[in-house]
């Protein structure tokens, strides 16, 4: 089947929370999903984030999820946020095309730097990304603090 790219609208925002959830049952962390379709939309319309979606017929069956972030070293960057193809669809083709449609979105907004998180357990991502040349850093921790634990950390820092 025919697959289409094109950018996500308002009335598309559930199926992409859909494919978020498919996406973090994979990566073994679904209740670490807690964004609600509200915040979703409130963020969308406020253009915190974009989205090119994969079509097939009418169903998104693939998403590039990306923001505008600054590295103090490089400038401009785009971080893809997600980047997610259904599980019975991999290995088509259509991450190719997702991928390749994100990186002309961030040569578009005159990006200096592409960026992505990957599973270390996460072969498959990983071969794909290397496939393209991409770099896979090893020596970097990511470090978070919660929304929910913000006052308890703030208490700390007094």
């Amino acid at each position: 089947m025919k697959t289409t790219l094109r950018k996500a609208t308002k009335h598309d925002l559930q199926a992409v929370l859909d494919l978020v959830n498919e996406l973090a049952l994979y990566e073994k962390a679904p209740q670490e999903v807690t964004v609600t379709l509200a915040d979703y939309e409130k963020d969308f319309e406020n253009k915190v984030f974009d989205i090119i979606l994969a079509e097939q017929g009418n169903e998104i069956v693939g998403i590039a999820f990306y923001y505008m972030a600054y590295s103090t070293w490089k400038g401009k960057m785009l971080y893809l946020e997600d980047f997610v193809v259904k599980e019975e669809l991999r290995g088509h083709g259509i991450g190719k095309l997702l991928f390749k449609a994100f990186l002309e979105e961030a040569k578009n907004l005159g990006a200096s730097v592409a960026k992505w998180q990957v599973l270390d357990w996460n072969k498959p991502a990983i071969n794909f990304y290397e496939k393209y040349n991409s770099t896979i850093e090893k020596e970097w921790y990511n470090g978070k603090i919660l929304g929910k634990d913000f006052d308890g950390v703030l208490e700390l820092l007094r």
